[in-house]
């Protein structure tokens, strides 16, 4: 039996990862925790696969001939893990790098918590400025900070979906939150047996929400923990494919809203979607972003998505 399975997908990011791995082992060692990792490596092109076998080769490490998505990564990732009856399943982006006591007050937070389903860390930029890591769950407000240009001084605030930066202070204890970025999750392994994992639907983006929401409306709490610090770097692999990355990011936001709002918000959130993308595509002179973002106001029109295919697809209309 293990402690914790780390879950590492990686995807073309080959010295952050080589990084996170490091600091990953030294944080096993200084928490005397029954640790393993498995990283799962989605095809990279950059020689990822060749430098692990030579300088980690204690890890487990799945390679794949192809890239099925971040969910369905992790998703492979704990089942590779799961006979080793670990009792929490941290996944973790390789575009990271642990903290000293980060995984400690992770696994901490869960043990004296029962029913505390999912924690995330505490998030910051490589310089140490603050980084955003837990938020409320999207709604129609939030749409349109994404879409609309908004006063400056509301982006950081309850109407975007963040919480109080006051709440992060490291002396400040775990804390219930909706849900966390998907850089750094550590689940209960039996919430994640009782949830299924992640919706493999969603290829990337959007997939933590969703889960995270399917875990709440369980029952279990989901929590922020401030003293568990991560460096975040972000976005390493999506910048590499910026047009498509869009597709990708509002593609999963409708099947998001889809799956989890009724009637009447899903039709103003595809309203908003196409006036903003429409104002996105008149202002940039790049060829393929403007595609994508035609590409995006089709995608919300028509509810083309994995999702709009799900017979168990919300229909509910409440606010």
């Amino acid at each position: 039996m293990l402690d914790v399975a780390i879950i590492i997908v990686s995807w073309n990011v080959r010295d952050y990862l080589v990084d996170c791995l490091r600091s990953v082992h030294k944080e096993i060692v200084r928490a005397r925790l029954r640790a393993e990792v498995w990283v799962v490596d989605n095809n990279s092109t950059d020689g990822t696969v060749e430098l692990l076998q030579s300088l980690f080769p204690q890890i487990h490490l799945i390679a794949n001939d192809h890239n099925p998505g971040f969910g369905a990564a992790n998703n492979q990732g704990m089942a590779a893990a799961a006979p080793q009856e670990p009792r929490y399943y941290f996944l973790l982006n390789p575009d990271t790098m642990l903290r000293p006591g980060a995984l400690s007050h992770l696994v901490q937070c869960l043990d004296e918590r029962p029913n505390a389903g999912m924690a995330g860390a505490r998030l910051v930029y490589r310089d140490g400025r603050f980084q955003h890591s837990a938020f409320y769950f999207p709604g129609i407000t939030q749409l349109t900070f994404d879409l609309f240009p908004m006063p400056d001084r509301l982006y950081d605030s309850r109407l975007n979906g963040r919480y109080n930066r006051q709440q992060f202070r490291p002396d400040h204890k775990p804390f219930t939150i909706d849900h966390p970025l998907g850089a750094s999750m550590m689940v209960r392994a039996s919430v994640a047996d009782a949830t299924g994992g992640f919706d493999e639907s969603y290829h990337m983006y959007c997939e933590e929400i969703d889960w995270s929401w399917r875990i709440r409306e369980g029952g279990w709490d989901i929590y922020a923990v401030p003293a568990a610090e991560i460096v975040h770097f972000g976005g390493e692999s999506t910048k590499q494919v910026p047009a498509q990355s869009i597709i990708n990011l509002w593609t999963s936001r409708a099947q998001l809203y889809q799956t989890h709002h009724g009637r009447w918000r899903k039709a103003l959130a595809a309203k908003l979607v196409t006036l903003g993308m429409r104002r996105k595509a008149t202002k940039t002179n790049d060829p393929h972003l403007k595609q994508a973002y035609e590409r995006v106001i089709h995608i919300w029109a028509n509810g083309t998505t994995p999702a709009a295919n799900h017979s168990d697809a919300s229909t509910d209309d409440s606010a």
